[in-house]
């Protein structure tokens, strides 16, 4: 029996949606947790959940963005518990939704730089101590700029989930030396927070939609969005030595959604 027991995993954007569910499954597989997020306060509620169950659980408050502050912050885990084996890169906002010619270059930049840019920085500084005893890194990318190309306004979002595959397998090759895996999730419509963090403006909108006529339901599988407990199945397996042979995939999970 392959086991997850005292292996320990950093989570960026850990304290909601898919980052909450994976840290709840993992922990109770006995994965030590760090929860790397700047909604501190969510993120502790999360601890606590764990703890309430026997796990561990640690946060660091932290604009996943910041190099500096994602450096402490990895600096922080090895202090605590002295090693690092899975790393899942998930901090993301969809940030503004508007046609390219309506989204400012600081927008544009928001959405890159929390989604993109703290991609590279978790890879970048988990790197150092994961080259002896090899481990796991997974990647929330999305459907949309990697399968589909139709929500309208979201041309920054879409931008860098594309950046993260491309990033993702350039960095499971560059990686494989060291025994670090690493592998892309692109989750379809999930019941999570995110939308909190998307700011259309509907009226600018209608000028660039084309109109899409689904068949009736638009996931397939389930008839309804995924759930986070459903992506962090896939996390885990993807964490675990279960996968072991298993780098530089992209890894669809939204029961059929995006083959419409």
């Amino acid at each position: 029996m392959k086991t997850l027991q005292d292996k320990v995993a950093i989570i960026t954007g850990g304290s909601s949606g898919i980052g909450r569910a994976s840290a709840i499954q993992l922990a109770k597989s006995g994965v030590k947790v760090a929860l790397v997020d700047l909604k501190e306060e969510n993120a502790e509620k999360v601890k606590q959940e764990i703890e309430q169950f026997g796990g561990e659980a640690i946060v660091t408050d932290t604009d996943v963005a910041d190099p500096k502050r994602m450096e402490e912050s990895f600096q922080k885990v090895i202090q605590q518990w002295g090693r690092l084996d899975i790393v899942f890169a998930n901090a993301g906002i969809n940030g503004k939704v508007e046609p390219i010619e309506d989204l400012t270059a600081n927008d544009w930049e928001q959405t890159l730089s929390t989604n993109l840019r703290s991609t590279f920085l978790s890879v970048k500084y988990a790197i150092p101590h994961m080259k002896k005893n090899g481990g796991s890194i997974i990647i929330t990318s999305s459907i949309n700029g990697t399968r589909t190309f139709r929500s309208f306004g979201m041309s920054a979002y879409s931008t860098s989930k594309a950046g993260q595959v491309a990033f993702g397998k350039m960095a499971a090759l560059e990686l494989a030396r060291y025994r670090i895996r690493v592998n892309i999730i692109c989750p379809g419509a999930i019941e999570t927070n995110i939308s909190k963090n998307t700011f259309p403006d509907q009226e600018e909108l209608e000028k660039i939609k084309i109109p899409i006529e689904f068949p009736e339901g638009s996931q397939p599988l389930e008839h309804q969005p995924g759930k986070p407990e459903q992506v962090a199945e896939l996390v885990h397996f993807l964490a675990s030595d279960s996968s072991n042979h298993i780098t530089g995939s992209q890894i669809f999970i939204d029961g059929a959604e995006s083959l419409l």
